[in-house]
């Protein structure tokens, strides 16, 4: 279920709150521009992309990987609209499986059968998440908002270096949340 519109403005959000160019000492994905890696552009270059590479990466080019990579390969298109901006947004910060093993979570734990917590959309997860979303309504993406803040909680805990992120991830996740 694709909507070209919503993708298009879920981007231009992500680019809003990922900014240009950042190599923050603490940053466990190294430098990044507009949100990607050296990483993620490596594997979309082909090739080992340098932090020259990164730091003059044209905004084209993150929205296409963006589009691709964590939009329609991980099939977040095939969810309802309303679930999509965190799930997307989960995906760029954590990667696709742990945005989608967010949401599979939460099903689980609401009752809704959507096979394996495998961060994988198949037709279970899918209907899952349109039967959550009929059901449960803004409480289904507020809940995934809090599987997300769980996890950003778990890094800290783990990892004192990323305390330093803390108050703009748990920004960012509360920035999904909505009013019921």
């Amino acid at each position: 279920m694709t909507n070209f519109k919503q993708i298009e403005l879920m981007i231009d959000e992500v680019l809003k709150k990922e900014g240009g160019f950042v190599d923050h000492k603490s940053d466990r994905g190294g430098p990044t521009n507009f949100g990607i890696t050296r990483k993620t552009l490596s594997k979309w270059f082909g090739r080992d992309a340098s932090v020259f590479d990164v730091r003059n990466l044209k905004v084209d080019i993150a929205k296409e990987i963006y589009r691709q990579n964590y939009y329609y390969v991980p099939q977040i298109n095939e969810l309802p609209f309303d679930i999509q901006p965190i799930v997307f947004d989960s995906a760029i910060n954590h990667g696709p499986r742990r945005a989608v093993r967010f949401m599979q979570n939460v099903l689980s734990k609401a009752g809704f059968k959507s096979g394996s917590i495998d961060g994988i959309i198949g037709a279970k997860t899918r209907i899952a998440a349109f039967t959550a979303e009929t059901e449960m309504g803004e409480y289904f993406n507020n809940a995934v908002v809090d599987e997300r803040i769980n996890f950003y909680k778990l890094i800290v805990s783990n990892d004192k270096t990323q305390e330093v992120f803390i108050k703009g991830w748990l920004a960012r996740a509360e920035s999904f949340r909505k009013e019921v």
